[in-house]
Protein backbone atom coordinates (compact mmCIF):
# COMPACT_ATOMS: atom_id res chain seq x y z
CA UNK A 1 0.00 0.00 0.00
CA UNK A 2 1.51 3.42 -1.08
CA UNK A 3 2.47 6.07 2.02
CA UNK A 4 -0.18 7.76 3.37
CA UNK A 5 -0.69 10.60 6.17
CA UNK A 6 0.03 8.75 9.59
CA UNK A 7 2.30 6.22 8.70
CA UNK A 8 5.92 6.11 10.11
CA UNK A 9 8.29 6.05 7.05
CA UNK A 10 10.35 2.79 6.34
CA UNK A 11 13.83 2.34 8.14
CA UNK A 12 16.01 1.70 5.29
CA UNK A 13 19.76 2.72 5.00
CA UNK A 14 19.86 5.67 2.35
CA UNK A 15 23.40 7.32 1.24
CA UNK A 16 24.71 10.94 1.29
CA UNK A 17 27.96 12.61 0.72
CA UNK A 18 30.00 13.52 3.87
CA UNK A 19 33.43 14.63 4.24
CA UNK A 20 34.28 11.16 4.42
CA UNK A 21 32.35 10.19 0.84
CA UNK A 22 29.34 8.06 0.41
CA UNK A 23 28.27 7.50 3.81
CA UNK A 24 25.20 5.34 4.73
CA UNK A 25 22.45 6.55 7.22
CA UNK A 26 19.24 5.51 8.36
CA UNK A 27 16.13 6.92 7.70
CA UNK A 28 15.16 6.90 11.39
CA UNK A 29 18.22 9.09 12.05
CA UNK A 30 17.62 11.12 9.24
CA UNK A 31 13.81 12.10 9.91
CA UNK A 32 13.72 11.21 13.31
CA UNK A 33 13.14 13.79 16.51
CA UNK A 34 12.98 16.84 13.90
CA UNK A 35 10.50 17.58 11.71
CA UNK A 36 11.80 17.54 7.81
CA UNK A 37 9.99 18.64 4.06
CA UNK A 38 11.17 15.89 2.39
CA UNK A 39 10.91 16.31 -1.25
CA UNK A 40 11.51 13.26 -4.08
CA UNK A 41 12.12 13.54 -7.80
CA UNK A 42 12.26 11.15 -10.31
CA UNK A 43 15.90 11.58 -11.29
CA UNK A 44 18.71 14.15 -10.63
CA UNK A 45 19.78 16.89 -13.67
CA UNK A 46 16.42 15.83 -15.44
CA UNK A 47 14.55 18.43 -17.07
CA UNK A 48 11.83 19.63 -14.31
CA UNK A 49 13.00 18.39 -11.62
CA UNK A 50 16.31 20.83 -11.93
CA UNK A 51 14.04 23.83 -13.57
CA UNK A 52 11.50 23.49 -11.33
CA UNK A 53 11.37 21.07 -8.21
CA UNK A 54 14.94 21.79 -6.33
CA UNK A 55 15.02 25.41 -7.40
CA UNK A 56 11.71 26.24 -5.55
CA UNK A 57 13.04 24.32 -2.06
CA UNK A 58 16.50 26.31 -2.49
CA UNK A 59 14.62 29.61 -3.00
CA UNK A 60 12.18 28.66 -0.33
CA UNK A 61 14.05 27.00 2.30
CA UNK A 62 14.37 30.18 5.00
CA UNK A 63 10.27 30.18 4.57
CA UNK A 64 10.68 26.64 5.71
CA UNK A 65 12.84 27.11 8.87
CA UNK A 66 10.49 29.89 9.53
CA UNK A 67 7.67 27.46 9.86
CA UNK A 68 9.50 25.45 12.27
CA UNK A 69 11.52 22.80 9.72
CA UNK A 70 14.51 21.45 10.98
CA UNK A 71 15.66 20.29 7.65
CA UNK A 72 14.81 19.70 3.84
CA UNK A 73 15.91 16.54 2.23
CA UNK A 74 16.23 16.12 -1.40
CA UNK A 75 15.83 12.24 -2.36
CA UNK A 76 16.38 10.09 -5.66
CA UNK A 77 16.78 7.26 -7.15
CA UNK A 78 20.15 7.60 -7.89
CA UNK A 79 23.58 7.44 -6.05
CA UNK A 80 25.56 9.27 -3.85
CA UNK A 81 27.65 11.00 -6.04
CA UNK A 82 25.46 12.63 -8.29
CA UNK A 83 22.91 13.79 -5.56
CA UNK A 84 25.85 15.51 -4.48
CA UNK A 85 26.84 17.17 -8.12
CA UNK A 86 23.40 17.49 -8.81
CA UNK A 87 23.06 19.70 -4.90
CA UNK A 88 26.15 22.25 -5.54
CA UNK A 89 24.98 22.51 -9.11
CA UNK A 90 21.91 23.24 -8.31
CA UNK A 91 22.69 25.76 -5.27
CA UNK A 92 20.93 23.36 -2.63
CA UNK A 93 23.20 24.54 0.20
CA UNK A 94 21.74 23.41 3.45
CA UNK A 95 18.94 20.69 1.86
CA UNK A 96 20.68 17.64 2.33
CA UNK A 97 21.04 15.79 -0.99
CA UNK A 98 19.91 11.90 -0.36
CA UNK A 99 19.88 9.32 -2.89
CA UNK A 100 18.29 5.67 -2.74
CA UNK A 101 20.52 3.81 -4.68
CA UNK A 102 18.78 0.35 -4.95
CA UNK A 103 15.34 2.41 -4.41
CA UNK A 104 14.64 0.34 -0.99
CA UNK A 105 13.53 3.34 0.58
CA UNK A 106 10.98 4.28 -2.64
CA UNK A 107 9.51 0.93 -2.99
CA UNK A 108 8.74 0.23 0.96
CA UNK A 109 6.42 3.39 0.28
CA UNK A 110 5.43 2.07 -2.54
CA UNK A 111 5.98 5.22 -4.86
CA UNK A 112 8.06 3.71 -7.78
CA UNK A 113 7.51 3.51 -11.02
CA UNK A 114 9.32 1.65 -13.68
CA UNK A 115 11.13 4.12 -15.85
CA UNK A 116 12.90 1.32 -17.71
CA UNK A 117 11.11 2.36 -21.61
CA UNK A 118 13.67 5.84 -21.32
CA UNK A 119 16.58 3.78 -19.96
CA UNK A 120 16.27 5.02 -16.16
CA UNK A 121 15.38 2.04 -14.76
CA UNK A 122 13.22 1.89 -11.35
CA UNK A 123 12.31 5.28 -9.76
CA UNK A 124 10.76 7.46 -7.37
CA UNK A 125 7.43 9.07 -8.18
CA UNK A 126 7.22 12.75 -7.60
CA UNK A 127 5.91 13.94 -4.36
CA UNK A 128 6.22 16.56 -1.21
CA UNK A 129 6.06 15.50 2.45
CA UNK A 130 5.75 16.97 5.57
CA UNK A 131 7.57 14.31 8.48
CA UNK A 132 7.45 14.92 12.08
CA UNK A 133 9.76 12.32 14.04
CA UNK A 134 9.76 9.92 11.27
CA UNK A 135 5.47 9.99 10.51
CA UNK A 136 4.14 11.51 7.41
CA UNK A 137 1.86 14.64 8.37
CA UNK A 138 1.42 15.93 5.08
CA UNK A 139 2.09 14.10 1.49
CA UNK A 140 1.52 15.87 -1.72
CA UNK A 141 1.98 12.87 -4.03
CA UNK A 142 1.89 13.62 -7.87
CA UNK A 143 -0.38 11.08 -9.67
CA UNK A 144 1.16 11.32 -13.32
CA UNK A 145 4.18 12.57 -14.51
CA UNK A 146 3.20 15.83 -14.15
CA UNK A 147 4.37 19.07 -11.58
CA UNK A 148 0.95 20.18 -10.26
CA UNK A 149 1.00 19.83 -6.25
CA UNK A 150 4.51 18.66 -4.79
CA UNK A 151 6.50 22.04 -5.23
CA UNK A 152 7.54 24.12 -1.94
CA UNK A 153 4.94 26.54 -2.38
CA UNK A 154 2.26 24.03 -1.97
CA UNK A 155 4.13 22.13 1.07
CA UNK A 156 4.41 25.62 2.60
CA UNK A 157 1.01 26.93 2.20
CA UNK A 158 0.18 23.61 4.67
CA UNK A 159 2.38 23.94 7.03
Amino acid sequence: MTIKVGDKLPNVDLMMMTDKGPTKISASKLFGNKKVALFAVPGAYTPTCSAKHLPGFVSNSKSFADKGVDEIVCLSVNDPFVMAAWGKDGGAGDIKMVADPDAAFTKAMNVEFDASGAGLGVRSRRYSMLVDDGVVTKLNLEESGGFEVSDAETLLDQI
